[in-house]
């Protein structure tokens, strides 16, 4: 046999038993059979077996399964974003003459999927009132098919009355899906809202922006969509392969190694935001201190139900339960819009950049009066800032906010 024929087929196989701490690196397109009969029975649904790359190895495997178990969840699929983790519960469960429900506070680019290749494919969406169940109840119609819901909203926080949702959905015969990426898996289970219930009460899907807590470093990108429900997740898994979603053997490895700080550094971005939080209610620039966390912010009551064991409150700011790590921001309305620019770009520590859950703490200045329909007028007067809290200090935090006030004129 010539040489570069030997390196290409060469006999040695690692002996079995090696284990360490950390989930080996699967990398492959092709997988190979050993034989004819094993080509054509093995499957890979069940996770009994490998087929091809994009249908799974054993480190996207073993990633599913871990986030599954993070969620509650009984299957597992991955996807290269968050965003195409939500996409493709749509493209999964919707077809034309169908409706879909989003709440006004729901991610952009979800609104805008909605707004643009899904009406193309005929399938229509109505925004809802988050904080208002009545709202959601009314423009449930034959044609509702699937009511998307946040916790808490996108940018402003707001921690809408979940379990009641779900029940309303469930009664008309709707399936619900949670975009859970705050949540995470830490502050509540997506799929037993109601821990003391005889049952279990939850939502029918969850999806999770694996980009943010789970990687915990802003270098990757990747989503999973979850579900306890076996038909549910087959409909979603040969929905999966059709549109020939995977993720790279590299990305789910230093997903799969970040898990297990995952705990921590959610707890350290929360406890660094609460203080934050604590401190900005005592800084006379801001009209609004938004967390759910905080007593007086939009759903503070329905979040501390669920997350909280529902133990009141000493003080403005909760210490009970998880709240992840971001805040937001508006400002009194006497500040311009080029003030509050002028604080984003004189911020240090804080950079400008878009996500959350890594190691670096972040800030967006946004104008709400632009993408929201359904938020109230006060919530409408005066700018806005969201911050994602990272690793740092609280006290550096704080310190670098109080210079960039100062830098601002504010």
């Amino acid at each position: 046999m010539k040489p570069v024929t030997a390196l290409i087929h060469h006999g040695y196989q690692a002996p079995d038993g090696f284990v360490s701490p950390q989930t080996a690196v699967h990398k492959a397109s092709t997988v190979i059979f050993p034989d004819v009969q094993s080509l054509r029975e093995r499957t890979w649904l069940d996770k009994s077996g490998y087929t091809y790359g994009l249908h799974g190895t054993p480190t996207t495997f073993t990633l599913e399964e871990r986030i599954a178990y993070l969620e509650g969840a009984q299957y597992a699929v991955l996807l290269p974003s968050g965003l195409a983790a939500i996409a493709q519960v749509n493209m999964a469960l919707l077809r034309q003459g169908d409706e879909v429900l989003l709440p006004d506070n729901a991610y952009g680019p979800h609104k805008v999927f909605a707004q643009s290749e899904l009406k193309r494919w005929g399938i229509s969406h109505q925004l809802y009132d988050p904080m208002d169940l009545a709202d959601l109840a009314s423009r449930i119609t034959p044609k509702t098919r699937l009511v998307w819901l946040e916790a808490a909203g996108s940018i402003t926080l707001e921690f809408p009355d979940l379990l009641s949702m779900v029940r309303l959905a469930k009664d008309k015969g709707v399936f619900t899906a949670l975009d859970n990426t705050w949540g995470a898996g830490l502050a509540f289970k997506p799929f037993d809202l109601e821990p003391l219930g005889a049952a279990p009460w939850g939502v029918d899907v969850s999806v999770h922006a694996l980009t943010k807590y789970p990687s915990g470093g802003g270098d990757v990108l990747m989503g999973s969509v979850t579900t306890c429900d076996e038909g549910l997740a087959q409909q979603i898994k040969l929905s999966h392969m059709r549109l020939g979603f995977g993720v790279g053997g590299n990305d789910a490895e230093l997903v799969l190694r970040s898990l297990s700080s995952m705990d921590m550094r959610y707890r350290h971005q929360d406890a660094t935001a609460r203080a934050l939080a604590t401190w900005c209610l005592q800084q006379s620039a801001f009209a609004q201190v938004l967390h759910p966390a905080v007593v007086d912010s939009p759903g503070h009551a329905n979040w501390r139900r669920l997350c909280a064991g529902d133990k009141p409150a000493v003080g403005a700011v909760h210490t009970e339960g998880l709240a992840a790590g971001m805040l937001s921001l508006r400002f009194d309305p006497v500040f311009s819009p080029e003030q509050i620019d002028t604080f984003c770009n004189a911020l240090k520590l804080f950079k400008l950049g878009f996500s959350w859950g890594g190691p670096m703490s972040l800030v967006v200045p946004y104008d709400l009066r632009s993408i929201r329909s359904m938020a109230g007028p006060q919530m409408l007067q005066g700018g806005f800032v969201r911050l994602s809290v990272g690793l740092e200090a609280a006290e550096d935090l704080m310190a670098d906010m109080s210079q960039a006030l100062t830098q601002a004129g504010i």
